[in-house]
């Protein structure tokens, strides 16, 4: 049994910090899966390398046919790979409608820095998302995260405390998206394609890594997911067990 399919042991309204054992159990737990929710280092790698290998070939040789090939090609061998081995490959496929959106898109108007855009708007709407929900009572982190720790959406009403963290890492996630298309979308307009391309590239990981961490920060000092798989084991248990007495009785 890994970390994270360790149903938690302490007072789900507790904070953590009280019982060091509890405590580093908790933040193992997070790590784990932020890292799968994410995707990790493969995640980032799969993120990135296509829309470099795009700008590096259109900074070489102008070309935007060869260089969306190149970045559709990338993408679907991202793809296979996980496929031969058998990994989850919801990371890769969403890498691969991305450049394929850029592609189309680029195609269309004839102007390689287009590529980009599809991936920038997404961008801003995701971040509208983020600070939408959060003010809204339903961040966004904690409906994604939510399953992942097998608390679904039990925080809402039952556990405060995380709900209160997931709303702040949602609002890091809402502001940190916002300041990246502050930068993107002036360089859109007033950049040439291969500028646009290289400072996207460079702020494709830090800014991720920035919010992935501020989650972090928030939900290892939040109270413990409440496990409501496990809950309606046990609830299932109690009611076999309920049926064999009354079995046993008549």
């Amino acid at each position: 049994m890994t970390s994270i399919d360790k149903p938690a042991t302490t007072d789900p309204n507790a904070p953590q910090g009280t019982d060091p054992q509890n405590d580093a159990e908790a933040r193992a737990v997070t790590e784990a899966a932020l890292f799968e929710a994410f995707g990790g280092v493969r995640g980032m790698v799969e993120t990135v390398v296509p829309g470099l290998l795009f700008v590096t070939i259109y900074t070489i040789n102008k070309d935007l046919h060869a260089s969306a090939i190149a970045a559709v090609a990338v993408s679907l061998l991202l793809v296979a790979v996980r496929l031969i081995r058998r990994d989850t490959v919801k990371h890769a496929f969403s890498g691969v409608f991305g450049v394929a959106f850029g592609v189309v898109f680029a195609m269309m108007t004839g102007d390689a820095k287009d590529f980009y855009l599809p991936g920038m708007v997404y961008t801003l709407g995701l971040a509208v998302a983020y600070i939408g929900t959060s003010v809204a009572g339903v961040p966004l982190i904690g409906l994604i995260l939510g399953p992942v720790f097998k608390e679904n959406l039990s925080w809402r009403t039952r556990n405060p405390g995380r709900k209160s963290a997931y709303t702040k890492a949602s609002y890091a996630w809402g502001f940190i998206l916002l300041a990246k298309c502050a930068i993107l979308f002036p360089l859109y307009w007033w950049a040439d394609t291969t500028q646009l391309g290289w400072v996207l590239v460079s702020l494709k990981i830090p800014p991720f890594l920035l919010a992935v961490y501020l989650t972090w920060v928030f939900l290892a000092k939040a109270p413990a997911p409440i496990d409501v798989f496990a809950e309606m084991e046990a609830e299932e248990a109690s009611r076999e067990r309920e049926r064999e007495r009354e079995q046993e009785q008549r």
